[in-house]
């Protein structure tokens, strides 16, 4: 009998493996990508701890947070050509789809505008993207200080997010991500010091980005989403359907919105070039230390 129950036991592990390996992240551009990233540990495959609103709620912000940063850079790089901004986009699409893993586990339901460039349900999230495209095409350098921008804040977002949670495998994906941004934040700088641009932080203490700076790459946000323990990767998935990923291609090629508009309710954040609430201090207008 013993032997019946770890046979059954086991039969029931490779059909969960099974039905992962057939679920794979569309990456933020047309074509399959052959280093598919790994979106969620084994080890917390069967962790379960139930979410407080708080916790809830965090998940759906990040997901839209880590696709403002993929859509602002999809549309930068159409903007400059810039390679960076094609690798982190690509990079933030594989945040999303760990954060969608969560979502998914969950129970909880995704936006539902995740597939549509420049669209969002949050509408503070909505004004951001526009003023951040906005800010961030009036030249190369205006561009690189959005992306930077991003980062720090989605650090500082995480780094809050994690402080409201006790769930082990919410706090281990966030750290990724935020292992991620750091990751990001060295490449904008690096593209800045590279175009004369010595950079100051926007969000963040200047000592806390020094030492960011300063650090090696973390390779946790990357090709890892989760560290420690073995690992399977899940190759071959798709999250969206044939019809939303060609939807969502023939977008990305033009960073085209679909037909409508869509309203920015009262989310909206300062004039002009006021700061942004959410994105960089008080006092750091976007219009900062011009190109």
């Amino acid at each position: 009998m013993r032997k019946k129950i770890l046979g059954i036991g086991f039969l029931v592990l490779a059909l969960f493996g099974l039905v992962l390996g057939g679920v794979a992240a569309y990456r933020g551009t047309p074509g399959p990508n052959p280093e598919a990233e790994q979106l969620y540990q084994s080890s917390y495959a069967d962790y379960y701890a139930p979410l407080s609103d708080e916790e809830a709620s965090g998940l759906i912000y990040v997901v839209e947070e880590e696709k403002l940063a993929r859509d602002v850079y999809l549309t930068l790089h159409n903007e400059t050509g810039l390679t960076v901004f094609e690798r982190i986009a690509q990079s933030e699409q594989r945040h999303m789809d760990a954060m969608l893993s969560l979502i998914e586990k969950y129970n909880l339901t995704a936006p539902s505008t995740l597939d549509q460039i420049g669209v969002f349900e949050n509408p503070e999230l909505q004004a951001l993207y526009d003023q951040l495209v906005e800010q961030g095409s009036q030249s190369t350098i205006d561009a690189l200080k959005v992306g930077a921008l991003i980062e720090e804040t989605d650090i500082k977002d995480l780094e809050e997010w994690i402080a409201k949670t006790d769930n082990e495998d919410i706090v281990r994906v966030y750290s990724n991500l935020m292992a991620g941004s750091e990751n990001h934040l060295r490449a904008f700088v690096r593209n800045l010091e590279a175009q004369g641009v010595e950079y100051t932080a926007q969000v963040l203490p200047q000592e806390q980005v020094d030492e960011i700076l300063a650090g090696e790459a973390s390779h946790s946000g990357h090709g890892k989403m989760m560290a420690g323990g073995n690992h399977d990767h899940m190759k071959n998935s798709d999250r969206m359907t044939k019809g939303q990923r060609g939807k969502m291609d023939g977008r990305m090629k033009g960073n085209g919105h679909e037909k409508g508009t869509h309203e920015h309710g009262k989310g909206g954040n300062g004039e002009g070039n006021k700061p942004m609430r959410g994105y960089g201090r008080g006092d750091c207008p976007m219009q900062a230390d011009g190109a």
